[in-house]
């Protein structure tokens, strides 16, 4: 393993602990990523602004792939913004209303919109969504731009959501589990791997020089742009069988081991 250029690790189960946590030894392990000219990419499903918090002294300095590949910044300018069209968010909200126990976010450019008055539910997603509204009803369209409905089962999405969803791939749109209470649609051909594979031409990078993270379903397809491509110990089982290595858990900071000891220090 030598040359790479490329670092790219989701953030949920992956890059953070389970107390939503960046590891102690991130600062230094930067400063010798940014010395070699290795670009850091944090890559999720989150909103932009719920994965810019955790490195705003640096955001200048690396790439960001949120809403699982819908919205890409590369070093603050925008590469890639994505839009799903009202009528599948009508349709969608309208079949997500009829599932007990789901809750369905709208996430855009600029907040995520729900209508959800379970403040149990309201508090856990804006862990992740930081910047949001509550609207009345998510079919009747904002004036912003949504990159996809995030839908939530507190009972486990692969399951409660999965089965009642994935019809809407008929329509040419991506439904995926992206974490065990999450699942995600949006248009086709969005998603980590295609976003990820943005930056690697526009600088000219190759899955051979790129290093990757993840735990979840959405993982998988950046998982396959790189060579170096990193299960968590504690990933969904498809996700090991996707990637080429396994690392500790997240709650070891297992991304941060593996690249230091890339980077031998």
């Amino acid at each position: 393993m030598k040359d790479i250029k490329l670092i790219v690790t989701d953030m949920d189960g992956t890059f953070l602990n389970s107390h939503y946590e960046v590891s102690p030894d991130f600062s230094a392990v930067f400063q010798e990523l940014k010395k070699r000219n290795i670009l850091f990419v944090p890559a999720s499903g989150r909103q932009m602004s719920g994965i810019t918090q955790y490195f705003e002294d640096i955001k200048n300095d690396i790439g960001f792939i949120a809403e699982n590949g819908g919205y890409v910044i590369y070093k603050n300018k925008e590469l890639f913004a994505d839009k799903l069209e009202h009528k599948f968010i009508v349709d969608i909200t309208a079949a997500i209303r009829e599932i007990p126990g789901a809750r369905a976010v709208l996430s855009a450019k600029k907040k995520a919109y729900y209508e959800s008055d379970d403040q149990q539910f309201v508090d856990y997603f804006t862990r992740y969504y930081t910047e949001n509204q509550k609207v009345n009803d998510l079919g009747e369209e904002v004036d912003d731009d949504v990159f996809k409905i995030a839908v939530y089962h507190p009972e486990g999405s692969e399951k409660n959501l999965y089965p009642f969803l994935e019809k809407f791939r008929e329509n040419n749109l991506e439904v995926v589990v992206s974490g065990k209470y999450w699942l995600d649609i949006m248009n086709k051909d969005i998603n980590k791997g295609n976003a990820l594979q943005k930056l690697q031409n526009l600088l000219n990078i190759s899955p051979s020089q790129t290093m990757s993270f993840g735990d979840y379903m959405n993982d998988i397809t950046m998982l396959e742009k790189s060579k170096y491509s990193y299960a968590m110990e504690n990933a969904h089982p498809s996700v090991k069988v996707a990637a080429s290595f396994s690392t500790l858990s997240n709650d070891d900071f297992g991304v941060l081991k593996t690249i230091s000891e890339y980077l031998s220090i």
